[in-house]
């Protein structure tokens, strides 16, 4: 059985992404799956998604907290309801639009009672569902918005299963369900502008976040108060704006209230660039007054420090006690609050704390083991380097640099690194808090290198040409030429005397690494390769490409060639056992093969990806 041990990350774009369980137990998308984290204990438990599934959109959790609420893409749009209570996280039911083409599902919510579910579809039809869901039974349905005026937001009010609430790009409607079907309770007159968020501040009244500021409070329908989270112009301002001749002020867009959610004291909400502001009732006029500012702390990490500053908050949660506040950004990060801490310090502007540590924002395009310590080495899209222990779970090393990261190798002894840059390849040092440059390489785009299993040579791909490097005198001791399409991945043998590259040309080479000869070959025009492993003995190769099959090679020849029924394999790599092959596809699985390889359709497939596997 594959199973994931834990999972680096957050899958950002997921509408309502960060959610309470119980008290010490957040819920977030990650990969393919649902973790759910200790934030004491640090630990995870993972709730699998469901097979063929092309990612999560949107999730909900229960008023009771019993039932999560996942909806993903594929064929059709799906909601997949979770009976967290259960030890294994039971899957409870599977809803549908039934016989409509809903392609996905951009926002759900529970009733009060935890009994019904609301789910709004996505473009084009933009329609509400609503089902008396452990019955699968679709109550009724109605459409929403038109295919210019995309829907953010459905919620019940905490108080009524029959009205619900849906906001957009110049949506704001209110609906009232009864005898099988949905009817609009609001007449919409006010010019509400782009609704970004909304909550229920009581069964009477819902807040809006638009994107230019301003926080509408609504009852019944009517606009009741309105306030501007964007700070009021000073004299020095209006002067200044009157020298320029601007007549709107150009700060309304930096003041996007991207993410609402209430408390008993008041609200919270998002109110720009990594900044959340508390609001507490009042007797007064202004019926809520600013009491709190928490801002997203710098990343002293990276090269910019304040860039951490300028994320977008997604997702705004309180802990079942309101003790905790924590969000979620448009960069996959976590972060969290602590309401007593705020309320003992008389500072108005505090800062959040990341909830475990930091992710990747950006796609993940490089990833090394070593020998000697249980060390995982990451590099990504986002210009990030990451050294994670696979023992604590933790990040020991973050360090971010000028250029995207292309490629990654961890030396055996996990006490250096090389990384692939667009312009250079640098060999770096792993001190105990940073990761120090001590040598560089110019070899531009470098997409594949790998350490000798020894460490005393490396291997780096450019193009269609492979360079073998001394790790002791930095020389370039061989050049490895044959290839006439890019090489897409390289593999030492276990005494380091060969090394197997494949290519997108469809060939897979063996390199005897003393002489530089090419010792065998077997070339398929008609494939384009992307991965290649060697059985522990380094006899035989493995070699998986666009053509869906794992093939088997030996002496140049092809002996087995096994099916991947249409998925097409990305990355291959043998146990250390020579007993079972894992295999990455362009669909996010990891497959298990037994080997020898059977003749029949005969492994264990797990969803872990909601996009290709980059690296096994």
């Amino acid at each position: 059985v594959v199973q994931p041990h834990h999972i680096f990350g957050v899958h950002k774009g997921v509408t309502n992404n960060l959610c309470f369980s119980d008290e010490k137990t957040v819920i977030y998308p990650s990969g393919n799956n649902c973790v759910l984290y200790n934030i004491n204990e640090k630990q995870q438990k993972i709730i699998p998604g469901t097979e063929r599934s092309q990612g999560t959109k949107a999730m909900a959790i229960s008023p009771n907290r019993r039932y999560l609420a996942v909806s993903e893409t594929g064929d059709k749009g799906t909601i997949t309801v979770y009976d967290l209570k259960h030890e294994q996280h039971q899957k409870k039911k599977v809803l549908s639009a039934g016989d409509f083409p809903t392609q996905e599902f951009v926002s759900l919510a529970f009733s009060p009672d935890s009994k019904y579910l609301i789910g709004q579809s996505g473009a084009p039809d933009w329609t509400l569902y609503y089902w008396m869901w452990e019955k699968h039974k679709v109550m009724a349905s109605v459409k929403t918005s038109i295919t210019t005026s995309p829907v953010y937001q459905v919620s019940f009010n905490p108080q009524n299963n029959t009205q619900i609430c849906v906001s957009g790009r110049g949506v704001f409607k209110l609906f009232h369900y009864a005898e099988g079907a949905f009817k609009q309770s609001n007449s919409q007159k006010l010019d509400v502008g782009n609704v970004l968020s909304h909550t229920w501040l009581s069964h009477k009244q819902v807040i809006l976040g638009t994107e230019t500021g301003r926080l509408l409070m609504m009852e019944g329908g009517d606009l009741r108060c309105e306030m501007s989270v964007a700070p009021k112009p000073t004299t020095r301002d209006s002067h200044r704006s009157r020298r320029k001749h601007v007549d709107e002020p150009v700060s309304d867009a930096l003041y996007r209230i991207s993410a609402i959610a209430t408390y008993v004291k008041g609200f919270a909400c998002a109110t720009g660039p990594g900044t959340v502001c508390l609001f507490e009732k009042t007797e007064g006029k202004e019926r809520y007054r600013k009491t709190r500012v928490i801002r997203i702390p710098q990343d002293q990490c990276s090269n910019d420090p304040s860039n951490a500053e300028q994320q977008e908050i997604a997702t705004l949660c309180f802990s079942p006690s309101e003790e905790i506040l924590i969000a979620s950004t448009d960069r996959g990060q976590l972060y969290s609050f602590t309401l007593s801490s705020a309320e003992m310090s008389k500072e108005e502007l505090v800062h959040f704390e990341l909830l475990s540590h930091s992710f990747h924002s950006g796609p993940i395009t490089g990833l090394s083991i070593c020998i000697r310590k249980p060390l995982v080495a990451t590099c990504s899209l986002d210009r990030s380097v990451r050294i994670w222990n696979y023992e604590t779970n933790d990040l020991e090393l973050y360090k971010e640099f000028n250029e995207e990261a292309y490629s990654i190798a961890l030396h055996p002894s996990g006490l250096y690194v090389l990384v692939g840059f667009s312009d250079k390849l640098l060999l770096m040092n792993l001190l105990i808090d940073d990761i120090q440059t001590f040598r560089e390489f110019n070899m531009h785009k470098c997409r594949e290198v790998a350490f000798s299993h020894g460490g005393h040579m490396f291997a780096a791909a450019n193009g269609n040409v492979i360079h073998l490097f001394s790790t002791t005198t930095f020389e370039n001791t061989q050049t490895l030429q044959g290839h006439r399409g890019k090489v897409r991945a390289i593999e030492w043998s276990k005494d380091d005397s060969r090394l197997v590259s494949c290519g997108m040309d469809g060939a897979v080479y063996e390199w005897n690494t003393l002489t530089s000869k090419r010792e065998s070959d077997s070339v398929l025009k008609s494939c384009s390769y992307t991965g290649v492993t060697l059985s522990p003995d380094s006899k035989t190769v493995f070699a998986v490409g666009t053509d869906c099959t794992l093939k088997e090679i030996t002496d140049s020849q092809i002996l087995r060639e096994m099916q991947s029924h249409g998925v097409p394999y990305t990355n291959v790599v043998m146990s250390r056992s020579g007993r079972m092959l894992f295999a990455g596809t362009s669909t996010g699985t990891i497959r298990a093969i037994k080997y020898p390889l059977p003749v029949q359709k005969d492994w264990v497939e797990y969803q872990a990806h909601a996009a290709p596997v980059i690296k096994v």
